[in-house]
């Protein structure tokens, strides 16, 4: 298996990643950020997993049940067919609050035949770190480990377990079921209670489907990443995840891993800008007080990134026990990334906060809130707008003056004074327009490069950068400013190879990156679209969809040579940018009102 061929389940408060062969391969419970209980993906030999074994004869394909996070793998020989059917139960209780329990229930639904297979039931908990010991008890199996830290992880299943355990043949005559649970349960599980489960989670899935804007076209591949989007959600807190793994390289062999757990700040704000232009309000909403929870003073400074309970301290270790996903180590835990400035963060907050003005109403509470939040970033802006910072990509050596965080800082004065105006509040307006302008001049004279004929990277530098692509789309620059159509073709012609974006070629910390950034490939088709050159957007858009996996996910890179998916997995930031880029192919008008334009 070479290209991340892995489906993902989840609840909103945790995630399982199972391979297309049916294998239980990553999982943390109770939350995104815990330990692991299943880590084969990081060490084939001793990360843990929950596999399914047939014999040869068995053909294996797996599809989602549509509009749903459940995944299902089918096992089929031509006579005997069963299927496991995958998912970590979400619903609505009657009182309106959410039952979203740190479990994944397995359900095997015998389709023909007498199917024989048997399971490696092998978690290993604490990331492996010590020893996880099992034992058979009265109505489930327990698993410990009590060497690092104690923790334990429970099973339940209407199969034989001493056959769980010891690995044995089983024949398959009715349906059956696997409760893996983080808790004991209190009460008695059965298939129906499995059943009632699952159907009770299509049904919340369903709902949320048939929540989300339709669009005239890619309206399938819309709605399998908003269901991605969704899942990288964390329902405690409002904060919404980069990415479900951890140390998944960006390039095999290579060190360039990092842990991806977290809520980055630009990510996360883009993520809510797509999810609410698709309907879900409520998302955004608690993203939103997530944000003004963890800016309590007016001075404090706000980081990129934070835990997904806004945790300001993420400590990054290494665990070196394990060998990394195909031998590519170090494992890390934790981000040393949390210390780094980045100038661009205000601007994308502040273009967050301008989208909840404009769409949603805001109580007085919030808005006071909220407005307090403007009145800071701009004064911090107005302090730190002309230093050099590590820019978005991060590089962990030396600042400069990078073109997309100043643009970044033009932004959040721009979104100010609009929310200023929104809200009756322009008494700032003459200080923050000359703020702006000041800003646009500073970009306009240093960030354009004659020499290239085109903006580029960092003030003084002949280098390019696809993050420049995003001048347009933030207001800068129109899609007909001859400015912005040069620094298209520039930008494609140095860093666009067979279709696919490099972020940058300058040589960072690491050397030249032998994958192509996603992100950066959508944002490129983006602005060939608004260019006008529609024909060429849509064939590359096509080509670069069919590099997903065979689920349509995608990771956080793509290898030039082989296109195989590296990188944490799935990538929010990849999936929020397919939903702009097929949204702008239906003209950014969903299905109604397309059809409202027609009958006019």
């Amino acid at each position: 298996m070479n290209n991340l061929d892995y489906g993902i389940i989840g609840n909103c408060k945790s995630a399982a990643l199972i391979s297309k062969y049916g294998s239980l391969d990553w999982c943390c419970l109770p939350n995104f950020d815990s330990y692991s209980v299943f880590a084969k993906i990081l060490d084939e030999e001793i990360g843990g997993s929950f596999e399914v074994i047939v014999s040869d004869d068995y053909e294996i394909s797996q599809k989602y049940i549509p509009k749903t996070n459940i995944l299902v793998t089918e096992f089929n020989n031509g006579t005997d067919v069963f299927e496991f059917i995958d998912f970590m139960p979400r619903y609505r209780n009657e009182d309106g609050s959410f039952y979203a329990p740190p479990d994944i229930v397995r359900y095997v639904k015998l389709i023909a035949g007498k199917p024989k297979f048997s399971v490696k039931y092998d978690p290993r908990l604490e990331y492996s770190l010590g020893k996880t010991e099992k034992e058979v008890k009265d109505n489930f199996i327990k698993s410990v480990t009590n060497e690092e830290k104690y923790d334990t992880l429970y099973l339940y299943s209407d199969l034989d377990y001493d056959s769980i355990l010891n690995s044995k043949e089983i024949e398959l005559t009715n349906h059956a079921y696997f409760v893996i649970s983080y808790h004991e349960k209190l009460l008695e599980q059965s298939l129906e209670r499995c059943y009632l489960k699952l159907q009770r989670t299509r049904v919340y899935w369903l709902n949320w489907c048939d929540n989300t804007t339709s669009y005239e076209y890619y309206n399938n591949e819309i709605l399998r990443s908003a269901l991605v989007l969704k899942l990288l959600s964390y329902d405690k807190s409002g904060a919404v995840l980069a990415a479900a793994t951890t140390s998944l390289p960006e390039t095999i062999g290579e060190v360039r891993n990092w842990d991806y757990r977290f809520c980055w700040i630009r990510d996360a704000s883009m993520v809510i800008k797509v999810i609410s232009n698709l309907g879900h309000k409520r998302l955004a909403q608690r993203f939103l007080q997530f944000i003004i929870d963890i800016i309590p003073d007016k001075d404090e400074k706000i980081q990129i990134m934070y835990g997904i309970n806004g945790e300001k301290k993420l400590t990054e270790k290494t665990l070196d026990h394990l060998k990394g996903y195909k031998n590519s180590s170090p494992v890390r835990v934790g981000n040393a990334a949390y210390h780094q400035k980045q100038n661009d963060i205000y601007g994308i907050l502040m273009d967050v906060i301008y989208q909840q003005f404009a769409k949603f109403d805001c109580d007085l509470d919030n808005s006071e809130g909220l407005w307090t939040i403007c009145k800071s970033i701009v004064h911090i802006v107005n302090v730190n707008w002309q230093k050099p910072d590590k820019g978005i990509w991060e590089f962990r050596t030396e600042e400069r003056h990078f073109t997309f965080s100043k643009l970044l800082c033009w932004v959040a004065v721009d979104r100010a004074i609009k929310i200023g105006e929104q809200i009756n509040k322009t008494i700032n307006n003459e200080k923050w327009t000359k703020l702006r302008n000041r800003i646009y001049e500073d970009i306009y004279k240093n960030a354009w490069n004659e020499k290239v004929n085109a903006y580029t990277q960092s003030y003084g530098s002949e280098d390019l950068d696809a993050s420049t692509l995003l001048m347009e789309s933030y207001g800068f620059i129109d899609a007909s400013d001859e400015r912005f159509i040069n620094t298209v073709r520039a930008t494609e012609k140095e860093l666009c190879h067979d279709g696919l974006m490099y972020r940058y070629k300058n040589k960072d910390d690491f050397g030249l990156p032998s994958s192509s950034f996603t992100i950066c490939s959508f944002w490129f088709i983006n602005s060939l679209y608004k260019i006008g050159e529609h024909k060429k957007a849509k064939e590359l858009f096509d080509q670069l969809l069919s590099y997903s996996n065979h689920l349509g996910l995608f990771s956080e890179d793509i290898d030039f040579r082989t296109k195989r998916l590296l990188g944490n997995f799935p990538q929010a930031y990849s999936h929020l940018a397919l939903i702009e880029t097929a949204a702008n192919f239906s003209g950014g008008l969903t299905k109604e009102e397309k059809f409202i334009e027609k009958m006019h």
